[in-house]
């Protein structure tokens, strides 16, 4: 499951990160680092769904 969860991931950073924690903090900060930058947003997302089991 964690790979369909990266690949969302790297598509739409926050919506991995939506599916791997909920409407969370990692969240909000994963918008407001895709906003900024896409790739910011996507190392985050992959970093989160990776650090949490």
């Amino acid at each position: 499951m964690d790979i369909i969860r990266i690949i969302v991931a790297i598509l739409l950073p926050p919506l991995g990160v939506f599916l791997q924690v909920g409407f969370g903090g990692a969240f909000w900060l994963n918008i407001l680092l895709t906003l900024l930058g896409y790739f910011p947003g996507i190392i985050h997302a992959v970093y989160i769904i990776a650090s949490r089991k």
